[in-house]
């Protein structure tokens, strides 16, 4: 099997950047993404530009550009994101083989989530990134639910045979009585709006520029599909539970100046959290044919492993009985 994303070399980022118009000057350094491969190149007589190399197969050329379409009515309404600059009228491109898009750099640094006025402000622009992604459907984008992110990762990675034959029933009893807890959950919160969502909003994807006129930066829609609300809320809640309530309160203050946030949805966050950690795994052992990932991830598939993800989930069991998050 020919290893994803062994033709792009470094001259072929630059043939491709040439093939849309640009003109690349030499300067390229490879960014940290390990599902695309994404570079910092700079460009004769214009500000530097980062371009994402698409996994193949991952998705329809349908399903990219209803992301480059998203992110361009977010910029429209000057919500700051990260959106595709077109070139020759389309946003996606093929060179080869390849698909890939370009994108202004963005600078900044990790926001400070342990500042209220921070968290806020964060959760202002949220607000706002969802009272767009309220106003109409994905057509193509999946939805973010049990099925795809509980059900099929744990088909797949028993049909593998990832798992350790030794841990095998601890972990299908155990992902089994987490999925349980997950649907339980799910019925708590009962009927709550989708929409169309970041959907990997954590601190990696956020830039936060500082001064006056700064903050956040949204970047790497990759992986928007419709859920709940609460799913690009809940990566930004860390530490003890009553350090997450004070958070989450103030992700609210703001969030809810733009879009009103249903108490229901609270029910889901350790449900969504445990959606994540199983769909981790199997995206992690789906990957293992691309050289980036055994260099990177060396500890995955290790007889350790397993033991931890069996432990993680049987926590996450617990959690998901107790009474949900609230804001204080």
């Amino acid at each position: 099997m020919t290893a994803p994303f062994s033709i792009l070399t470094p001259d072929v980022v630059l043939d491709a950047l040439e093939s849309v118009g640009l003109a690349p000057d030499g300067r390229l350094l490879a960014l940290n993404s390990y599902e695309n491969r994404v570079y910092q190149v700079g460009i004769d007589d214009a500000p530097m530009r980062v371009v994402k190399f698409y996994r193949p197969a991952r998705w329809s050329d349908a399903a990219i550009l209803e992301e480059h379409a998203f992110t361009a009515e977010l910029a429209e309404r000057e919500i700051p994101v990260a959106a595709p600059i077109a070139h020759a009228g389309t946003t996606l491109h093929h060179f080869g083989e390849l698909r890939f898009a370009v994108f202004p750099r963005l600078g900044g640094r990790a926001p400070e989530l342990s500042d209220p006025a921070t968290l806020e402000r964060l959760g202002r622009f949220i607000g706002r990134i969802h009272a767009v992604g309220a106003t109409r459907a994905f057509a193509v984008r999946p939805d973010l639910d049990i099925a795809s992110f509980g059900e099929e990762p744990r088909a797949w990675l028993l049909k593998h045979d990832f798992i350790p034959p030794d841990l095998l029933t601890a972990w299908r009893t155990t992902v089994d009585q987490a999925l349980d807890g997950v649907r339980r959950a799910f019925d708590r919160a009962g009927d709550f709006a989708t929409l169309r969502l970041h959907g990997d909003c954590h601190m990696g994807n956020v830039l936060w520029l500082p001064g006056d006129g700064g903050g956040p930066q949204f970047v790497d829609f990759d992986d928007a599909r419709s859920g709940p609300a609460v799913q690009d809320l809940w990566m930004l809640l860390s530490g003890e539970r009553p350090e997450m309530a004070s958070q989450l309160a103030d992700i609210l203050a703001g969030y809810e100046d733009f879009c009103e946030f249903s108490a229901r949805e609270l029910h889901l966050i350790e449900a969504l959290r445990t959606l994540r950690l199983i769909h981790y795994s199997a995206w992690l052992a789906r990957r293992w044919d691309d050289p980036a990932f055994p260099s990177a991830f060396p500890w995955f598939n290790t007889q350790r492993y397993w033991q931890d993800r069996v432990l993680e989930l049987r926590e996450q069991i617990a959690l998901m009985d107790e009474a949900p998050l609230w804001p204080a």
